[in-house]
């Protein structure tokens, strides 16, 4: 049918733009929460196979221990995934950060026996990525399976100017990203990636008499879901309106903004927390209560929206930018409404 025959045309169009392998293979799912919980239901499958266990027929009750090794930095929805594969949110390797998040090389551990390393492309926070081409190899070198949390910067190898910022990533083995950020798809359009399509096939098919069979690729075999709707429509649409420039375009001016924001933050007198790599910044206004008080009055004036976060134990606004509709003008104009709410609560 089209839908199916559209989600074909997409992951060749997404294989293409976030420089994943040619072989590569797609589950189109919910969000990045089920992304992260697909991917890892492959890694599952693929170590534990090797270790001789049948995890899909005899579950995980007596199999063999598998190490997880995460960022301390690692998003919260990919501890919830690790909880529903069944590794538990509390049994991972947590290796220490930098000040922006990214995880440490030379903190790294030894890896022996079977092992899935999660990586992260760029933080919700700072918009850090992860040092995969020192973390990967060694990673690789221990046969462990490697998984990247993108569902921001995956994006970035779409864009000439970000792309440096996925040097290495091509390497892992899977990666979970959201197209309603930076395609600007409705809600409910999560991308699960896996090198090999046989190993996210074995993880997630599902077979009944009464199903058809055929020889061309079913949806229904690469995602947790057997009903869903025709996800990969959204992305096939935002794809082909934007084209490679158009998304090249949307990325990097983006970035571009986000820039502009720490900028002008920072003349003003105030914060930045991070080093503003992609498209998110992270302001301080002064102690934690008079950043809750800005943050506050920011959204009462209605020029723009920011939300609150704490990073490192310090209260923050974040400013995560990723929309099409943005333009300068649109910054500029909630730029100076930051500022002029900023003193008036100084």
């Amino acid at each position: 049918p089209l839908p199916a025959k559209l989600e074909d045309v997409a992951l060749g169009w997404l294989r293409d733009v976030l420089g994943l392998p040619p072989e590569t293979g797609v589950g189109f799912v919910t969000g990045a929460t089920m992304a992260n919980f697909t991917c890892l239901a492959a890694a599952r499958h693929s170590v534990l196979k090797q270790a001789g266990w049948d995890v899909e027929a005899d579950g995980m009750c007596g199999a063999p221990p598998v190490t997880v090794v995460v960022g301390e930095e690692a998003h919260p929805t990919l501890f919830k995934s690790l909880g529903l594969v069944g590794f538990g949110r509390n049994r991972v390797v947590r290796v220490p950060v930098d000040k922006q998040g990214r995880m440490r090389a030379d903190m790294f551990p030894d890896l022996s026996g079977p092992t899935i390393v999660c990586l992260q492309a760029g933080n919700v926070n700072t918009g850090a990525f992860d040092p995969a081409p020192q973390i990967i190899p060694k990673a690789k070198a221990a046969n462990a399976w490697v998984h990247v949390d993108g569902a921001f910067g995956l994006w970035a190898a779409a864009a000439p100017c970000k792309a440096h910022l996925m040097a290495g990533y091509a390497d892992a083995d899977s990666w979970a990203t959201d197209a309603h950020k930076y395609l600007n798809t409705p809600y409910d359009s999560g991308l699960a990636f896996v090198r090999s399509p046989d190993v996210l096939q074995a993880a997630m098919a599902i077979s009944a008499a009464y199903l058809p069979s055929s020889s061309t690729r079913d949806p229904a075999n690469f995602t947790p879901e057997l009903s869903r709707r025709a996800r990969g429509i959204e992305v096939w649409a935002a794809l082909h309106t934007l084209g490679r420039s158009g998304l090249a375009d949307l990325v990097e001016r983006t970035c571009r903004y986000a820039v502009r924001f720490a900028e002008g933050l920072r003349a003003a007198g105030y914060t930045i927390l991070n080093e503003v790599m992609f498209n998110q910044v992270l302001v301080t206004f002064g102690d934690d209560e008079r950043t809750r008080r800005v943050i506050a009055g920011i959204q009462r004036d209605g020029t723009c929206w920011c939300g609150g976060t704490t990073w490192q134990g310090q209260t923050a606004m974040r400013i995560s930018v990723s929309s099409w509709a943005t333009t300068d003008a649109d910054v500029e104009r909630s730029l100076q409404a930051m500022i002029r709410v900023a003193s008036e609560l100084a």
